[in-house]
């Protein structure tokens, strides 16, 4: 009998990875990369002399098709897999990522007329230049008594759909009146793959506040946000929302074509990427946290009860694992960090040692970092270079280092930078232990853990819990693939349930992280401090930071 695959695409923040996978063993059979060419849009529009203002992250969709173009048959001819064998295709994005787009699905700047008009393109997930309207958004909400921001820990986030769709009205009404849907790329991209818009209920419950006992809030609430909201739902979205792991349809001619796949293969609704690499970690059970560890950190739970978790950014019913409560929290900055450190921070002698000894940058700070004690640097800092995410849920939150002296090393900056993605992880952890939701052990995916041995060791005796590495290195890509087998159903060669999948595809590998006693009592001090700090300059008894960042707005503005 001739073997299956599937391919699972990851949608990420600079580029899409398209991944091959045998069906019946898992094992990963070919992948390639195919860098966005516009990438992240932040400062000018492609084309045009168009400023950006500060907070603002857009994206290309044209990029995203190229993915399909050219990282698939990359994926086909490095293998040698007959088309015919590829019995379904998946894909994850990072989310919320949404774009207007007329009601064939063009989006509104592929038009000529539009192509200058920054609302007329994508928003990617870091976007964070609808926080007033976030904020406008809580407020009413607390103000009117809906139910529903309980469900986010409290906060809606200007990341978010709502805030999103809500300053297009607000600065650009011709763009919004314009566009026939707002809707996720994670949707759109399936959209053109299946020629069928079909929402899934994954970017539905988390950032879009749909839930599948209440839908979506009610017109009320969107006319009190704006009476030019009042029909956002109704006009330019849906309310037919789709389970992960359904065939949302199959390749069009035209789609099919572009890949080298055969027309009709099984197409997965979409997925965001953190939520499918959970079952690529091989878990589909309560209790142990999958955390996605790469630019930012997504922590992903399964529980079998409903529970309010302040400063998560929500759960969701079936919103991971069909059958749980799929519990998601996160941290805004990590990988990001240690890239800002590099490209700002480091000294000329550290790059030439480096250069000398013909190693990289990153393994050089390792290195000199992992020769240091807990403690021995007297730092502690906060992980918000790029705001807060959980649970503070606050985007205007900044960065902070305490203890900084003449005789500081880079090293040191560089350790205490790591251990306080590790301390915000441990914030994240206890708010969940606090309200019931228990996490026993830690598996994590992503990038990172590939990349730094230290990092690993220091999350495992900061948080005390013994860490797991998941098997693939392509969570997102890999997790999608799994989805696709089951969209294309056993009847096909695929699985009946992600749960199936999981067990015959996905895998942990035999190394894992111990916590140290002796480095987890000095890290149990070290918290203390940072859990003082993040309450004080996080929680309203010193917001220097939000005015720091008006003031700073300001000036740069001219006022």
């Amino acid at each position: 009998m001739r073997e299956k695959y599937v391919i699972g695409i990851d949608y990420g923040t600079e580029s899409g990875r398209a991944l091959l996978v045998e069906v019946a063993s898992g094992r990963e059979v070919a992948s390639a990369v195919h860098a966005y060419a516009n990438g992240v849009i932040d400062e000018t529009l492609p084309g045009s002399k168009v400023r950006l203002e500060p907070d603002w992250a857009l994206q290309d969709p044209a990029d995203y098709l190229e993915v399909l173009k050219q990282a698939v048959p990359a994926v086909l001819a490095q293998s040698g897999v007959d088309p015919a064998d590829v019995i379904g295709i998946a894909t994850d994005f990072t989310a919320c990522t949404i774009l207007p787009t007329l009601r064939d699905g063009t989006p509104l700047c592929f038009l000529p007329q539009y192509r200058s008009r920054p609302h007329a393109w994508v928003k990617l997930w870091k976007h964070h230049a609808a926080q007033p309207e976030a904020n406008q958004l809580n407020e009413i909400a607390a103000r009117e008594g809906y139910d529903f921001l309980p469900r986010y820990g409290g906060k809606i986030s200007s990341e978010w759909f709502v805030p999103k769709a809500w300053q297009i009205v607000d600065e650009d009404p011709e763009i919004y009146a314009a566009a026939d849907r707002i809707i996720e790329a994670a949707d759109w991209i399936i959209w053109q793959m299946t020629g069928v818009e079909k929402r899934n209920l994954t970017t539905a419950g988390y950032k879009g506040i749909w839930s599948k006992q209440h839908g979506y809030p009610p017109q009320a609430f969107f006319k009190a946000l704006d009476p030019r909201l009042e029909n956002l739902v109704a006009e330019k979205m849906s309310t037919d929302i789709y389970q992960l792991g359904e065939r949302a349809g199959g390749l069009t001619e035209e789609a099919a074509a572009w890949m080298g796949l055969r027309p009709g293969t099984a197409v997965a609704i979409g997925n965001v990427d953190a939520h499918a690499a959970l079952p690529a970690a091989g878990v589909s059970e309560a209790g142990r946290m999958v955390i996605i560890m790469g630019t930012s950190n997504c922590h992903m739970l399964l529980g079998e009860e409903e529970r309010i978790v302040p400063g998560m950014c929500g759960y969701v019913e079936d919103g991971i694992v069909p059958g749980f409560f799929g519990y998601e929290a996160g941290q805004s900055c990590v990988g990001d960090h240690f890239a800002w450190f590099m490209e700002s921070c480091v000294p000329a002698a550290y790059t030439a040692e480096a250069a000398a000894r013909g190693i990289s940058l990153h393994d050089l700070f390792e290195e000199k970092a992992a020769a240091l004690l807990p403690g021995e640097s007297g730092l502690v800092a906060l992980d918000w270079w790029n705001g807060n995410r959980s649970v503070l849920v606050d985007v205007d939150l900044t960065g902070v280092i305490v203890g900084m002296t003449l005789a500081t090393r880079p090293e040191e900056i560089y350790r205490a930078l790591i251990e306080a993605t590790a301390y915000g992880t441990r914030v994240i952890i206890e708010a969940f232990q606090a309200h019931d939701v228990p996490v026993h052990e830690i598996v994590a995916a992503g990038g990172l853990p590939d990349r730094n041995r230290l990092l690993m060791q220091i999350y495992a005796d900061v948080t005390g819990r013994p860490i797991k590495v998941a098997g693939t290195k392509l969570g997102g890509a890999f997790g999608s693939a799994m989805h696709a087998a089951v969209a294309a159903g056993k009847a096909a060669g695929g699985y009946a349930s992600i749960q199936e999948a999981t067990r015959a595809m996905a895998w942990v590998r035999d190394e894992h992280y111990t916590p140290n006693p002796a480095a987890s009592a000095i890290y149990n001090e070290l918290f203390a401090e940072y859990r003082m700090l993040h309450d004080y300059f996080g929680r309203g008894a010193n917001d220097v930071m939000k005015r720091l960042k008006a003031l700073k707005a300001r000036a740069r503005s001219g006022g």
